[in-house]
């Protein structure tokens, strides 16, 4: 399936406008993609004409409000092949979804004694709360390195597993990095010593076709906003049997069955993990960047993605002073980079100025930064509705600069 980039260019309003003078590139898509005109409409339409709280009215828009937020979960059931549409949880985003498994599984589950294991390359929202779990519980937190091309130490991860080992939280792919890890052999061998693997699926889920009962993941999490979706809005797939041994994350309405003063029985999942009024619209929006996803096809919105970045990793390689960080052999649309002799932030300004949208900085990754011993980086990410012609204005931006500093 060959695609009409043109066509889906124009289905994105934000793209067709200039910034300082010039027409806007766009390659800030690891941080979040842009919008297409049917997630705005949908939402829009939902707050004109539907707006009702769910699942407990009885009247025509609360009817018609729940059928389409429900449609979301039913779409998300076929993206990510999961058993039951149960084991679809919305939550805020990436971050919650993973603090919600330390707080609920981990509290639970993890006890003083016990390993958890996280690599090198983990995005902080995938860091932080094991810390504080570990702390709390007493257990302890180990790294899988990685290598200087930006790839896993697989014979480390294999010598850390133990009876010990209770949880591997591992990144599917790098955000930094754009590292595709191999997660089927992580999650075979964490099941062989009787672990639970979570899956940080934030990138992945952008790129790779997902599916959670072929990889056998316990967890997988991933934000609605890197998915041409809206911000604040995440899923969490976990499997029935462990999200039915948990505890709720958060007490309130529609987690519960029945509730008196003397005791409260919990609700079914998927509601036991959805207390309160949930992001009603912004779910409704997301079936519709679904769709768009499905109308296009996975496999060839990557094909057009691994064209960029093959396009884009070419071209750059040949500029004075150009130095990648991250060179995987299997690796998403994504390109880290710094300029010798300059900060990733000034690169990023004098790109702007150009109406060319890069991302600079740590891309909450302060460890693997530190592991490469610098302060940050210059990333350059890649969608569906960006072409080459925008990476030769790329490449002919960076190469200005790096002249500046590479005479």
């Amino acid at each position: 399936m060959s695609l009409n980039i043109e066509n889906i260019r124009g289905e994105f309003p934000i793209l067709h406008q200039e910034v300082n003078g010039r027409p806007l590139i766009y390659f800030d898509n690891a941080a979040t993609t842009q919008k297409p005109l049917a997630v705005i409409e949908a939402l829009s339409h939902y707050y004109k004409t539907d707006n009702s709280n769910i699942h407990r009215g009885a009247h025509t828009l609360a009817d018609r409000a729940t059928r389409y937020y429900e449609n979301t979960r039913s779409l998300l059931q076929s993206f990510l092949n999961t058993k039951e549409v149960e084991e679809i949880i919305f939550t805020k985003g990436t971050t919650e979804g993973i603090n919600l498994i330390a707080s609920t599984y981990g509290r639970k589950f993890i006890n003083a004694g016990d390993e958890i294991i996280i690599s090198a390359m983990e995005h902080h929202a995938n860091i932080v709360p094991w810390q504080m779990l570990c702390e709390e519980k007493g257990a302890l937190l180990k790294i899988i390195p990685i290598s200087d091309m930006g790839e896993l130490d697989i014979e480390a991860f294999d010598s850390m597993l133990s009876s010990k080992t209770k949880l591997v939280s591992i990144v599917h792919v790098s955000n930094t990095l754009g590292t595709i890890n191999p997660v089927e052999e992580i999650i075979e061998k964490a099941h062989a010593i009787g672990a639970k693997v979570l899956l940080d699926g934030a990138q992945s889920t952008s790129h790779l076709e997902v599916d959670v009962q072929s990889l056998d993941c316990d967890f997988l999490v991933f934000s609605a906003h890197k998915l041409y979706g809206p911000t604040g809005l995440g899923v969490m797939y976990g499997k029935r049997e462990i999200l039915d041994s948990m505890p709720p994350y958060q007490g309130g309405g529609e987690m519960i069955k029945e509730v008196t003063f003397e005791k409260t029985t919990y609700n079914e999942l998927p509601f036991k993990f959805e207390a309160g009024t949930p992001n009603i619209g912004d779910v409704i929006a997301f079936g519709k960047a679904l769709e768009f996803i499905n109308k296009n096809g996975k496999n060839a919105i990557k094909a057009h993605e691994d064209e960029l970045l093959e396009y884009a990793t070419v071209q750059l390689s040949k500029i004075k002073g150009f130095i990648p960080v991250g060179t995987a052999k299997n690796k998403i649309s994504v390109i880290s980079f710094n300029i010798n002799g300059m900060h990733p932030f000034d690169v990023g300004m004098m790109l702007d100025a150009n109406g060319i949208a890069v991302r600079t900085g740590h891309h909450c990754t302060q460890p693997l930064m530190q592991r490469f011993g610098i302060e940050g980086t210059v990333r350059a990410s890649f969608s569906v509705y960006n072409t080459k012609s925008e990476i030769d204005s790329l490449v002919a931006s960076v190469s200005k600069i790096a002249k500046i500093k590479n005479k």
